[in-house]
């Protein structure tokens, strides 16, 4: 049933297919490039598209095709883990708060709303002042730390808006007879909420979560391109707009293949959330016609 209510979207089965395929060609990036991801080649500096190297090169003369699918392995991994992580510590906080109610609703309900209430500019400073302090431990865990950093941020920062949307179901679910009959039985109060509030919670949390990466690769792309998010040599699309700046006009391609990667991929997600929210929940397209 849910099926054959998301493949009426033509559109979300195509958005699909594009995100399958910039996740299946991002995973075997090594296999399918014949150049290395940090191969320098200063003779082909900013060369055109050519048989050699079909996007051209950078300035350092780096094949832009290989950098662009190193990079679309780092920006995907980043925003579907810290999705991932996101959703379990929203589920886990709103479902215990929605069923326990009380003392224990009532601290962690706050603690969500200040975290929602945090402005924006005070965390950016707060994160380039760790990447900062992070360079010298860069140097000896290698280059990947920045990845683990950005990984944590947006997790310890997204996961409010999947906690009260599961605190919302949950209180209206704990109230119906399933749930009372559970009790009877004298089921646990973790058994009823694994087994009985968060799988009856899944559409919503799973909109949320589709909806939710591509605002985690546009932000992961913001602060890579401020310079505060995943740092070189590792390349995303995010720190490779950031290389362009400087040749943009010489050579734009070299911001516009980043730029349509992340462009293509986020409305993807987008068309993908929309159409699992019809699928899943036919009655919200109803109600907000």
């Amino acid at each position: 049933m849910v099926w054959r209510r998301f493949r009426r979207h033509r559109l979300a089965l195509f958005s699909t297919t594009v995100v399958a395929s910039f996740i299946l060609v991002a995973l075997i990036a090594p296999w399918i490039s014949p150049y290395g991801r940090d191969k320098v080649d200063l003779l082909s500096q900013f060369a055109s598209a050519s048989t050699s190297h079909w996007l051209g090169t950078d300035e350092l003369g780096r094949d832009s095709l290989t950098r662009l699918l190193y990079a679309g392995r780092v920006s995907l991994f980043v925003a579907l883990l810290s999705t991932f992580l996101s959703a379990i510590i929203g589920v886990a906080i709103g479902a215990v708060a929605g069923y326990y109610r009380g003392a224990t609703e009532a601290v962690l309900m706050r603690v969500t709303d200040i975290m929602l209430t945090l402005p924006t500019l005070p965390l950016l400073l707060v994160l380039s002042k760790m990447l900062r302090d992070m360079l010298a431990l860069q140097q000896m865990l290698g280059p990947n730390l920045s990845v683990v950093i950005i990984i944590g941020v947006l997790t310890v920062f997204g996961w409010m808006p999947i906690a009260r949307l599961v605190h919302g179901s949950v209180l209206s679910l704990r109230e119906r007879e399933f749930t009372e009959a559970a009790k009877a039985t004298g089921a646990s109060g973790w058994h009823i909420i694994t087994a009985h509030l968060i799988p009856n919670s899944m559409a919503p949390i799973i909109v949320a979560a589709t909806l939710g990466i591509g605002a985690r690769i546009i932000a992961e792309a913001s602060l890579s391109f401020l310079g505060l998010g995943i740092m070189l040599p590792t390349p995303s699309w995010g720190n490779m707009l950031t290389g362009a700046q400087a040749y943009m006009w010489r050579n734009p391609w070299l911001a516009f293949y980043p730029g349509l990667c992340i462009f293509a991929v986020v409305l993807s997600f987008n068309f993908i959330g929309d159409a699992l929210r019809d699928a899943l929940d036919p009655r919200a397209r109803v109600r907000t016609r």
